[in-house]
């Protein structure tokens, strides 16, 4: 039965994160914050004067963006308790002010370092008691002919809060005005369709069920499709102008160069994926026939396919499983596991305005927090492991690293949460092996997040190629055209396996990654990594893991392509993601076998 989401006010505390590990009180928070207006200007008056003492200008620097995260971050998971909240809203808005004031302030640093002669820099990348500094060196050497000169790089900096403004608003629509209808629950009731109860939904046996909230969530957004196409055009059209202002060739390469990623990584991750189309059509094939339609649509693609087994959950019984299935990454990790569960970290269940989703975020010199909407089935333990490798990696590499080298690249985030999945689902399937309904409902569920996060978030990266793409060569992206553009990428992924209904041309406006330019392709690179790692995890055992505890402590200390050769993978080959391909081949296969 789908519960009507709750006021906060009416939640159990012990399910709420708890924020006083980031500020005991108000006035902790405003003394930090005077504190950051202090060290602003601080920074500011090395302005013109880097020069005489650049390591003097960065430690100042540093030491006020490490407050700066700080009061972000406790703005920010504030705000997402209650999105509807004014008071929360005005915290967060006067933290993005104070952000976006810092950043306009303090844009001269990277210009005037630059003009520091090389071998200055050189000896300062290498100089051993700068060494918590020697990776920002290396990559503002790196990136010289990306920057711009002081006052153009103040300009860009002020316009940060315009540019963001398209997410903004999208987040404020989506999480607050979107006016969702009523549909029918599986008892026949109304209730009232939501991003939290959305999933659940679609996963109705009742097929009119999920139909109706499929048709529901993206036939309003249809209504909407000029407001919101207008958000997204200017989300891109935002990418394109900073990609062309620091000289890059494309938003594409301006968002992955600095991370280091070879554009070839998100190409080759296109072709191996749409080379295993074919193995995707005959798990539709295997779907229409178990479900028994004469017409298998797109809002038939998430309702388990084994009849006779269900898997319901508990958020308790889901934080048990996961400490079970995670049990071979070693005693540590559960301990730590377990910390989580009853120290505040985790904020569980949906209420009135909270942010939709889950995600995992925090900030140095406290542990990380997990926001969550939690269901109760196999799908929530799976969202929780996930989002518990997120924060364990932050975890380890906030355990390891000194602030300025604990943040890890975009790139590699995905790869220990879906470790964790994998793991998961590993120890899922040897555990019910004896048992053929529990195993066919598995393998589904396996094949489920080889659907979701390889293929439709690779459908994805394809969509924002193709949006970006259009814009660079003066196309405009009009409502009509996106959709098209998203239509007809639905039908080549699943055209020759399933109908494709019309409605899911307005499925791009709902989904808040695309605010994120080039981050979803990540992924799918992250689950294919994954998969390899959890292999050799489970083959090889106590040394996989310590290679594997070495990558989750590299933060940013090396580049994300070598942070993964740690755990014994190389992602500028395709080998990979053709590994991965060939695991979902495989199961397909172990799918047809079970009858």
């Amino acid at each position: 039965m789908i519960r009507e989401p709750k006021n906060r006010s009416q939640q159990d505390p012990r399910t709420l994160w708890d924020l006083t590990a980031l500020y005991q009180t108000e006035a902790a928070f405003e003394q930090d914050f005077e504190k950051a207006k202090g060290q602003l200007e601080q920074v500011k008056a090395w302005q013109g004067r880097v020069h005489e003492d650049p390591r003097a200008a960065i430690r100042e620097s540093t030491a006020m963006d490490e407050t700066l995260e700080k009061l972000y971050t406790y703005a920010g998971l504030h705000r997402d308790e209650d999105t509807g909240d004014e008071q929360r809203q005005a915290l967060a808005a006067r933290m993005e002010s104070l952000i976006v004031k810092a950043q306009s302030e303090t844009a001269f640093l990277s210009p005037e370092l630059l003009m520091l002669p090389d071998e200055t820099l050189e000896e300062m990348q290498k100089d051993p008691a700068f060494s918590d500094y020697s990776e920002m060196i290396r990559l503002l050497r790196r990136e010289k002919s990306h920057i711009l000169p002081a006052e153009q790089e103040a300009l860009l900096a002020a316009m940060g809060e315009v540019m963001d403004a398209p997410d903004d608003i999208f987040s404020k629509f989506n999480d607050v005005d979107l006016p969702l209808p009523k549909v029918p629950d599986e008892e026949g009731n109304m209730v009232q369709l939501t991003h939290g109860n959305f999933g659940p939904l679609l996963r109705s046996r009742n097929r009119e069920v999920r139909k109706a909230a499929f048709e529901g969530m993206n036939g309003t957004f249809e209504k909407f499709r000029s407001t919101v196409s207008a958000a997204y055009a200017g989300s891109v059209k935002g990418d394109v102008f900073r990609a062309r202002a620091r000289k890059y060739e494309s938003a594409r390469q301006a968002s992955l160069y600095p991370l280091e990623i070879p554009e070839t990584v998100y190409d080759n991750l296109l072709t191996e994926v749409e080379n295993a189309l074919p193995a995707l059509s005959e798990y539709m094939q295997i779907r229409k026939e178990k479900l028994g339609v004469e017409e298998l649509h797109l809002y038939d693609l998430y309702v388990p396919i084994i009849s006779d087994f269900d898997m319901k959950l508990s958020y308790e019984e889901a934080c048990e499983l996961v400490c079970e299935g995670l049990q071979p990454l070693g005693e540590e990790y559960i301990a730590t596991l377990r910390e989580a569960f009853k120290g505040g970290w985790i904020d569980v269940y949906e209420n009135k305005g909270k942010r939709s989703g889950a995600y995992s975020w925090g900030c140095y010199g406290a542990h990380p927090y997990v926001l969550l909407n939690h269901t109760d089935d196999l799908g929530g333990a799976m969202t929780l492991a996930h989002e518990l490798g997120h924060a364990m990696h932050s975890f380890y590499s906030n355990q390891k690293q000194c602030f300025v080298k604990a943040g890890y690249s975009l790139f590699v985030a995905e790869v220990a949460s879906t470790c964790n999945e994998v793991l998961l689902m590993r120890h899922l399937l040897k555990k019910f092996e004896d048992n053929k309904p529990a195993k066919a409902f598995l393998l589904n569920q396996l094949l489920e997040e080889f659907r979701t996060t390889v293929f439709r978030q690779t459908m994805f990266a394809a969509f924002e190629k193709e949006s970006h793409a259009m814009y660079e060569r003066g196309e405009p992206l009009t409502g009509d055209a996106l959709s098209r553009v998203y239509l007809a990428l639905n039908e080549k992924y699943y055209g020759s396996g399933c109908v494709v209904d019309k409605v899911i041309e307005n499925e791009w406006m709902r989904i808040p990654h695309f605010y994120r330019n080039f981050y979803v392709y990540q992924y799918a690179t992250g689950f294919s990594a994954a998969v390899a790692i959890a292999g050799r995890i489970l083959k090889v055992g106590a040394p996989a893991v310590e290679d594997y505890k070495k990558f989750l402590s590299a933060g940013c200390s090396v580049p994300p392509i070598e942070a993964l050769k740690y755990a014994g993978v190389d992602m500028e080959q395709p080998t990979a993601v053709r590994e991965a391909m060939q695991v979902f081949r495989d199961t397909v296969e172990d799918m047809k076998k079970m009858g």
